[in-house]
C-alpha cells in the first residue's frame, strides 16, 4: 500500500473515531468526574520570546578595534542600538502587541467557563531589557497577562546563552538565578518550570536544574531519546532524579511555526478547526506546542491569517470534550512519569534547533568553536576583575544568536533564524564577532593584569591537595590571597612558588623582588597574608597607572 495513502487513511479513521466519540459523549451526558479521570488530554501552549543584542555588523570593517573609550560606552561600542531597536519595534507592531491582545481577550472571554484558555511564556532576560529600553508598554502588556492567573512564565538563562554546556556550572547557575530575580522584579512571578536555551538538554543539565528547585524542565521530543515512546507524556531523567521532563511535540509545533504559510504544503491552508482536529486524534496525557512567539506576525506576517488562526484556535480546541488547555506546572502536578529518558552529556545533548536537533547549529564548525572557546575562557578573567560592567558586557557576548549567525550547514525549515541575522553571510558574522570578542578580551587583560598561566593554590604536596582555587591575574591573585587558607599560603611561600609565577607567567621582575623580600622576612600566619596581599594590590595599582587604565578610559 502507498505509504502516503496509508498515512492519510489512518488519520481519517482516527478522526472519524474521535468525532463519533464526541457525539456519543454529547448525547449521553457522561458524568464529568468520570470523563476527567479517564480520557482527557491537556494542550500546553508555550511561547518562546527572545531578541538578542546584535553586534554592530561593521565593527571590524570600520576599523573600530582597540579604540580608547570610556568603560561606560562599551555597550554602544559593540552592540547596534539602532538595529536592535528597529527589529524590536517591528516585532512589537507585527507580533507582540496584537498577539498579546488576542490572548488577553481570549482569557477574559473564557475566564468564567469550565474550560479556560491557558498559555505560557518563556521570556529571556535580554528581551525584558529591550522592553524597558524600547517600549515599556509591552512590558505592561505581559504584566497584564501575568495578572490573569491563566498564564505561566518559565525560567531560562537570563542571557539566552549556552552556559549550560560549559564544563563548570557556576555561570549557568548565576544566569538562571538572575532570570528568576528579573521575573520577580518585573512580572511579579516566580517560575517553577525551566526551559533551557533552545531546549538544550542532557542528564547533567536536568540534574543541575533540579538542584535549583525546579519541578519540571522542557526539552525536544526527538525520536532518538524516546525510542518509540510518545512525546505526549511526562518522563523523568535517567537515574534517581525526581524532576519531571516535558517534551515538545515538534511535528505539531512545526506545522504552525514553519509550515503555516507554506503554499507548497499539502495541508495548506491550515485552519484552526483542522489543527484542533489533529490535536483531538493525537493520543497522550499532554501535547506540548512550543513555538517562537514571533511565529504570530513576524515569521508569518499578519497577511497570512496567522492572527485569525491564533484567535480561533482555543475555541476550536475547547469544543472537543476531551481537550483542555493547561500550563506546564499543572500537568507536572497532575501526571506521574511514564518512564525515563536517557540523554547523556557526552555526545547526546538535544535541542530544538534545525534538523539535527542537537548543539551543532551553535558548535558545528571551526568558526563557531573559535568564538565559543574565546568567550568561555574569558570567564575567570572577567570575574577576577571584579568589575560588574565588564561582566555584563561579557555575558551579552554569550547570547546564543551570535553563534547561530555563523552556522553554515543549513537545515532550518524556512531558515527562520537567518531572517534576523544582521550579517550577509556566516563568514561575515565570524569576522565581526570574533574581532569584537578579541577586542573585549584585550581590555579585560589590561584591566586585570592577566598572567600567561593561572596560579593554582595547593594545601601541600600531591594532586589531591589542590584546593580548587586559582588566580588568572594579578588582581585575582590579591583577592585569592585574602580567602585561601593560611596553610596554603605558607606552603607556597616557603617554596618560592609566588615568585616563580610572577617571573614565568606575569614576567614582572619588580613583583618577583617584592615577593622574595616577603619570603625572606620569615613572616607567618595572618601577618604573612597581610604582607602578600599588600604587595599584590599595590603592584596592581602601579601597573594599572602605567597602562593608563586606572582612569575612566580603556
Amino acid at each position: 500500500m502507498n505509504l502516503e495513502f496509508e498515512s492519510n487513511l489512518n488519520f481519517h479513521v482516527a478522526f472519524l473515531h474521535a468525532c463519533l466519540v464526541q457525539q456519543i459523549r454529547n448525547n449521553m451526558q457522561f458524568d464529568n468526574e468520570y470523563t476527567e479521570a479517564n480520557a482527557l488530554t491537556d494542550i500546553v501552549f508555550v511561547f518562546e520570546v527572545h531578541q538578542p543584542h546584535r553586534i554592530k555588523k561593521n565593527f571590524f570593517w570600520e576599523n573600530k578595534l582597540f579604540k580608547r573609550i570610556k568603560k561606560e560606552e562599551l555597550f554602544d561600542y559593540y552592540f547596534d542600538h539602532s538595529v536592535n531597536k528597529e527589529v524590536f519595534l517591528r516585532a512589537c507592531r507585527k507580533c507582540y502587541f496584537p498577539s498579546n491582545q488576542i490572548l488577553l481577550d481570549l482569557i477574559d472571554k473564557y475566564k468564567r467557563e469550565r474550560k479556560q484558555v491557558k498559555v505560557s511564556f518563556s521570556i529571556s532576560g535580554v528581551f525584558l531589557e529591550q522592553c524597558e529600553l524600547f517600549n515599556k508598554d509591552l512590558l505592561e502588556s505581559f504584566k497584564q497577562l501575568s495578572e490573569t492567573g491563566c498564564v505561566e512564565f518559565l525560567s531560562q538563562t537570563y542571557y539566552h546563552s549556552l552556559a549550560s554546556l560549559y564544563p563548570e556550572r557556576n555561570e549557568f547557575i548565576e544566569q538562571v538565578k538572575m532570570h528568576q530575580q528579573v521575573m520577580r522584579d518585573l512580572l511579579g512571578y516566580t517560575p517553577k518550570v525551566f526551559e533551557n536555551t533552545e531546549l538544550l538538554y542532557n542528564n547533567a543539565i536536568a540534574n543541575t536544574v533540579e538542584k535549583l528547585g525546579f519541578k519540571g524542565i522542557f526539552t525536544e521530543g526527538v525520536e532518538r531519546i524516546l525510542h518509540e515512546k510518545s512525546p505526549n507524556y511526562i518522563y523523568t531523567p535517567k537515574g534517581d532524579q525526581k524532576i519531571k521532563v516535558l517534551l515538545r511535540n515538534y511535528k505539531l509545533t512545526d506545522d504552525i511555526g514553519f509550515r503555516f504559510s507554506a503554499r507548497w504544503w499539502n495541508e495548506w491552508p491550515l485552519t484552526a478547526d483542522k489543527y484542533a482536529s489533529w490535536l483531538a486524534v493525537t493520543p497522550g496525557q499532554c501535547i506540548n506546542i512550543f513555538p517562537d512567539y514571533e511565529t504570530f506576525g513576524e515569521h508569518h506576517w499578519p497577511e497570512t491569517g496567522i492572527h485569525e488562526f491564533l484567535k480561533h484556535l482555543p475555541r476550536e480546541i475547547l469544543k472537543w470534550w476531551h481537550l483542555h488547555m493547561a500550563t506546564p506546572s499543572e500537568v507536572v502536578e497532575k501526571y506521574e512519569p511514564s518512564g525515563e529518558i536517557d540523554v547523556p552529556e557526552l555526545g547526546g545533548t538535544v535541542s530544538w534547533a534545525d534538523l539535527e536537533r542537537d548543539a551543532s547549529c551553535w558548535l558545528g564548525n571551526t568558526m563557531q568553536w573559535a568564538y565559543y572557546s574565546t568567550t568561555r575562557k574569558l570567564e575567570p578573567l572577567v570575574k577576577e576583575t571584579g568589575d560588574e560592567w565588564l561582566l555584563k558586557i561579557w555575558r551579552y557576548f554569550q547570547t546564543s544568536d551570535h553563534l547561530y549567525y555563523m552556522f553554515t550547514a543549513g537545515g532550518a525549515p524556512g531558515e527562520v533564524h537567518s531572517y534576523f541575522s544582521p550579517f550577509g553571510s556566516p563568514i561575515d558574522a565570524f569576522v565581526t564577532e570574533q574581532a569584537a570578542i578579541l577586542d573585549f578580551e584585550n581590555r579585560v587583560r589590561l584591566a586585570a593584569v592577566v598572567a600567561d598561566e593561572p596560579f593554582l593554590f595547593y594545601a601541600g604536596v600531591g594532586e589531591d591537595k589542590f584546593t580548587g582555587v586559582m588566580a588568572w591575574s594579578l588582581k585575582g591573585f590579591g583577592k585569592a590571597l585574602q580567602e585561601i587558607s593560611i596553610k596554603s599560603i605558607e606552603f607556597h611561600n616557603a617554596r618560592g612558588d609566588f615568585e616563580k609565577w610572577a617571573e614565568k607567567s606575569l614576567h614582572d621582575k619588580t613583583l618577583v623582588g617584592q615577593l622574595k623580600r616577603v619570603r625572606l622576612s620569615k613572616l607567618k600566619g595572618e601577618a604573612l597574608r597581610k604582607a602578600l596581599v599588600k604587595v599584590a594590590n599595590e603592584r596592581f595599582k602601579d601597573l594599572s597607572k602605567q597602562a593608563q587604565i586606572a582612569t575612566k578610559y580603556f
